[in-house]
């Protein structure tokens, strides 16, 4: 195992991890989709879709259609910038678990969210401070896939990866750490299911921000 003090990061998730995004994401989905003319049920449940890049969380709304998907992308966009980004909500202890956190630990985002979306949120929400830097997708796709964007943190960041630590909600973001050699744990108030975690890989949840500590985390395998 490797020694806790030669762990200096710390690498956060967004959405599902520091803030609900439910309404703002499940009213943009529902906006796309009425405007694709494949009207959901007022009660759809879009959580599956809340954490993968938008062209897999479309295509489990649009099946294969690559058209339909970049149109839905496009309509989703139109509302959740101006309207659906402030949507959202932070959970209840995380400014907290970061500010502890990070009296020992340098911060960062990472998300498969585009980093433009990120940053706004974070500075929205007061959030933004408490990170050295924020790293996510491009608007046209680039490094939406987790351990891709994760590598290349990694490599702008000169991190080892036995230095950080990945903390998120879903399986990407566990599936990401572990290709890129990162010690990882996930958060039990997101949208990933216990199920869907294990099947990734995860030996370690969260049940609440305040079990995220620096000893903690230093504990994990």
């Amino acid at each position: 195992m490797i020694a806790g003090p030669q762990r200096t990061t710390v690498l956060f998730d967004l959405d599902g991890t520091l803030t609900d995004p439910y309404l703002g994401i499940s009213r943009s989905f529902a906006h796309a989709m009425a405007a694709l003319g494949r009207q959901l049920p007022d009660d759809y449940d879009y959580r599956p879709s809340i954490g993968p890049p938008m062209r897999i969380a479309f295509s489990l709304l649009c099946g294969d259609d690559e058209d339909e998907i970049t149109r839905g992308i496009a309509l989703y966009r139109e509302r959740y910038t101006t309207t659906g980004l402030y949507e959202n909500a932070v959970y209840d202890g995380v400014p907290a678990m970061l500010h502890r956190v990070g009296e020992s630990f340098r911060l960062l985002v990472c998300t498969s969210k585009p980093h433009d979306f990120a940053n706004r949120i974070l500075a929205h929400f007061g959030l933004a401070h408490a990170f050295d830097a924020v790293y996510g997708a491009e608007f046209d796709g680039t490094r939406s896939n987790k351990a891709e964007l994760m590598a290349w943190l990694l490599e702008r960041e000169r991190l080892a990866p036995h230095e950080a630590i990945m903390i998120g909600d879903r399986s990407h973001d566990i599936v990401a750490a572990r290709a890129n050699g990162v010690a990882h744990a996930a958060v039990a108030w997101g949208y990933g299911t216990p199920d869907e975690l294990r099947a990734a890989g995860c030996t370690h949840a969260f049940a609440h921000p305040d079990d995220v500590t620096v000893a903690a985390l230093h504990a994990l395998a």
